[in-house]
């Protein structure tokens, strides 16, 4: 079977879309099926194409045996709902217009959390005759107004009716929370037509490690509790409640206890860095995107793990895919995110909840952490116990048996 897969995030960007899409199709290829995935050229999410990479027509690379095609596409940071709007729909257009050249196609599949790039696999499989898969990564629009990154409800509401209209006429849909498949029920959309396959972790990279030595070092980190956060620094995120705890814990008798790293990129993080300057936050280190292989260095130092979500219904429905990878190197959890991945800490034992926005609580749960061992250890055993429920792997094949069937 030859699977096309449009996806506008792809390794050897670092964030969860690209990340599951590669694991995934890495996994379709071993197991005896082609893949060709149309992506553009790495730029998430500074907006800048990575070394080794140019923004062109048409290149092409094989890598873990999968054909990746790179279409040009109007690059800009992941700032800004114009700009951000133009890089989506210049890729639904390039990508289609490259999915014109690739032969012989059993199935397509499109991945959102935008849907332009699923616009583009639905029309790819009405050119070629083929059934499509719409992956739901993120109810988009809906999140936007949450945000509030987009005032033109208008403009919404016309875009919502297209995604209602692309959820009817996937031929299947795969959804990563049940949440997911629940809302899209609620809204009219056929439940036969939905499955769920959860994101997931690769155990074979994130396993439990020791403390790197020299990351330890560098930033002054022996002897101190640390927390951190890494991730896209988005508006949906609502960082500044880890800052909120830092400023608190920074003039705390035990303050010099603690350390918080922020790892990551987004819309947000000048905002952040600028705020944590102006307060003189020199407990908050800030680390920009870091490759692949020194994101699992960086993790190692934790000793808890901040996963935090703005405070709404929308966000209920979500589950963080960084909550699985921090389960395979067993590192305790302080999740501020309610619903279904908040059930999931629960039931598997792997960490404390908060309230999201919640600084105070925050603090609470980072005490009780720091000051008992044997909770901290309970939760560290428990995590790669944990991600074996959640095996990449094993997911994938869940997927590929949903795509067989078309």
């Amino acid at each position: 079977m030859h699977i096309l897969f449009l996806t506008d995030n792809f390794p050897p960007e670092v964030n969860a879309p690209a990340s599951r899409t590669f694991e995934h199709c890495r996994e379709w290829v071993n197991a005896g099926h082609s893949v060709t995935v149309i992506t553009g050229a790495p730029n998430f999410p500074r907006g800048k194409v990575f070394e080794g990479y140019h923004n062109r027509i048409w290149q092409q690379e094989f890598v873990a045996g999968i054909r990746i095609i790179r279409v040009w596409t109007y690059i800009s940071a992941n700032e800004g709902f114009a700009k951000r709007t133009m890089d989506y729909l210049s890729f639904m257009v390039t990508g289609f217009l490259a999915s014109l050249f690739v032969r012989r196609v059993d199935v397509v599949v499109g991945t959102s959390p935008q849907f332009f790039t699923v616009c583009a696999a639905y029309a790819t499989s009405l050119l070629k005759s083929v059934p499509w898969v719409f992956e739901l990564r993120d109810i988009w629009p809906e999140s936007i107004r949450v945000v509030g990154a987009m005032k033109q409800n208008k403009i919404l509401d016309l875009l919502e009716k297209v995604e209602l209209f692309l959820y009817r006429k996937a031929s299947k849909i795969v959804s990563v929370t049940n949440a997911f498949r629940d809302s899209l029920i609620h809204r009219g959309v056929n439940g036969e037509n939905i499955h769920v396959v959860t994101n997931g972790v690769d155990i074979s990279r994130f396993s439990p490690r020791s403390k790197d030595l020299t990351l330890l070092q560098k930033h002054q980190l022996e002897g101190r509790f640390v927390a951190g956060y890494i991730g896209t620094h988005g508006l949906a995120h609502a960082l500044e409640t880890i800052l909120d705890c830092a400023k608190v814990l920074k003039d705390s008798p035990d303050g010099e206890r603690y350390r918080f790293i922020l790892l990551g990129d987004g819309a947000n993080k000048a905002a952040l860095r600028h705020r944590a300057e102006v307060e003189g936050l020199n407990n908050v280190i800030f680390v920009d995107s870091v490759s692949k292989d020194l994101v699992v260095r960086y993790w190692s130092l934790l000793d808890a793990s901040i996963i935090h979500l703005k405070r709404d219904e929308l966000f209920k429905t979500v589950i963080p895919s960084k909550l699985f990878e921090c389960m395979g190197m067993g590192i305790p959890v302080l999740h501020g995110v309610q619903g279904e991945s908040a059930d999931i800490v629960v039931s598997e034992d792997v960490g404390i909840l908060f309230e999201p926005e919640n600084s105070g609580d925050l603090i609470q749960g980072l005490h009780r952490m720091a000051n008992d061992q044997i909770m901290i250890n309970r939760y560290k055993n428990n995590g790669p116990k944990a991600a074996k429920n959640y095996d990449r792997a094993i997911l994938a094949k869940k997927m590929l048996e949903i795509i067989e069937e078309l």
